[in-house]
């Protein structure tokens, strides 16, 4: 059952990237999408967020614009691996919360999961209130060409599972203590503020790039490094022996530890994995005290990372849909009639 579901979501997900490739040729209209309104009031489309997800029909082509209405939504939610091309969006992250309180006991238990590929995230507020007893994730991220911009994601441990794919955050607040920006995706962070709200040498990341093969890691660029005391957050650990980590133009507050990084208790990652920092800046950023296993990186070094070239991002990054057409255009759409 393991091996069929893994091939059912594979033949989804190249049947999903052939959607786009053709999509970029120039079939696919982004300028426009199909306006769903979630609204507790009664108001819109449908008063629960997953309700209107669930709406999509399987293999979707059109884009999808979900507006979601001020209020805090008590839902886990999914977007599953056969619905592309959905966006879920607020007016303001701060009056659009959508929270959860489970411990990370199986992959259905954060608060939101993306599975689907093209999803798009705005101004939404996505925490796990489960508390500082275990790992608890907000948000789980699995489907490639993934974005998210003015976004906020709270727990403790294991905040954010940047779990695979290719991956783009920017003006997003991330809070957490220990390893709470954790997966093997491929990200580029772009002006986040990541506030560590460990008192003992928690970790920010915990990338888990396996293989020197394997074209993942994370990238922080200009950037905002916080925390509650002074060297109490490491920069990393790494969950798998290869890996990747760079910060280019942070700004680093005195909350992160002279030593930068840890070795997770394991000195056979230090020749293997990849840790730099490149021109970044404030009491925390200082080289002088940093492991010998990490890098000051050469701009030849960091080039490769800092732009959106690092995730092929100008090839799928696309602007906010200018014109909307009627939720009921989606209902005629659908093989069922009804979504």
């Amino acid at each position: 059952m393991r091996l069929f579901c893994h091939v059912f979501f594979l033949a989804l997900a190249l049947r999903a990237s052939r959607s786009m490739a053709s999509s970029s040729a120039g079939s696919q209209d982004w300028s426009s999408a199909i306006l769903i309104i979630v609204d507790q009031s009664g108001k819109g489309d449908f008063t629960k967020i997953q309700d209107a997800i669930d709406a999509v029909p399987s293999n979707n082509t059109e884009p999808i614009f979900i507006r979601i209405e001020p209020g805090i939504y008590r839902e886990k939610i999914v977007v599953p691996a056969d619905k592309p091309f959905i966006t879920l969006s607020g007016t303001k992250a701060k009056s659009t919360i959508i929270t959860w309180n489970e411990g990370w006991n199986t992959v259905e238990s954060p608060t939101a999961s993306v599975l689907a590929s093209d999803f798009v995230g705005r101004y939404l507020t996505i925490q796990n209130t489960f508390g500082s007893s275990g790992q608890a994730i907000a948000l789980r991220v699995a489907g490639d060409r993934v974005a998210f911009y003015g976004c906020r994601f709270f727990s403790f441990q294991d905040t954010l599972l940047d779990d695979t794919g290719r991956h783009y955050y920017t003006n997003c607040y991330i809070e957490g203590a220990t390893d709470f920006i954790c997966g093997n995706g491929q990200a580029l962070f772009e002006k986040c503020h990541l506030h560590s709200v460990s008192t003992n040498g928690g970790a920010i990341t915990a990338q888990r790039r396996e293989s020197a093969l394997d074209n993942t890691g994370y990238s922080f660029v200009s950037c905002k490094v916080t925390g509650v005391g002074v060297g109490t957050t490491f920069l990393g650990r790494p969950w798998g022996a290869y890996s990747r980590v760079v910060f280019a133009f942070t700004y680093m507050t005195n909350s992160v530890a002279a030593q930068g990084w840890d070795d997770w208790g394991d000195p056979n990652k230090q020749r293997t994995a990849f840790y730099g920092q490149y021109r970044c800046y404030g009491p925390g950023s200082d080289l002088s005290g940093r492991v010998g296993w990490s890098r000051p990186l050469s701009v030849s070094e960091a080039s490769q990372f800092v732009t959106k070239s690092w995730i092929d991002g100008r090839n799928w990054l696309r602007p906010r849909p200018a014109h909307f057409r009627n939720f009921s255009t989606l209902i005629v759409r659908s093989p069922n009639g009804s979504g």
